[in-house]
C-alpha cells in the first residue's frame, strides 16, 4: 500500500484574524442595541392603532344592528349573539375590552 501525503507549498492562506472577527461582532452588537428599542416602540404603536381600528369596526356593527333592529344594542354580547361580531372581537389584542356606552363602542 502506498501512502499519499499532501504537501502545502505555500503558507499564504487567507483568513480572518481574531481581531477582525471581534470587530465585526462589536459592530453587529451596536446595531442591535440601537434597533431593538425602536422595534419595541413600534410594537406598542401597532397595538394601540389596532385597538382603535377594532373600536371603529365595532361602531360600524352597532350601526348595522341599529338599522336592522331599530334600536341600539345594550352590550357587545348583543352583537355577538346576533352574529355581528365574533367572540374574539370583544377584546383588543392588547387585552383591553370593548364595551358599549350610550350606543357607541369604547375601550375600557
Amino acid at each position: 500500500m502506498k501512502k499519499i501525503y499532501l504537501k502545502i507549498k505555500s503558507r499564504n492562506i487567507k483568513a480572518f484574524t481574531l481581531l477582525e472577527m471581534l470587530l465585526v461582532l462589536l459592530v453587529i452588537s451596536v446595531l442591535l442595541i440601537l434597533i431593538i428599542p425602536n422595534i419595541a416602540k413600534q410594537s406598542e404603536h401597532v397595538q394601540a392603532t389596532g385597538c382603535e381600528a377594532q373600536q371603529k369596526m365595532v361602531n360600524s356593527q352597532i350601526e348595522a344592528y341599529t338599522l336592522k333592529n331599530n334600536r341600539k344594542p345594550d352590550s357587545v354580547d348583543d352583537l355577538v349573539t346576533q352574529g355581528y361580531l365574533k367572540e374574539g372581537q370583544k377584546k383588543c389584542k392588547s387585552g383591553e375590552s370593548i364595551t358599549i356606552k350610550n350606543g357607541e363602542a369604547s375601550i375600557s
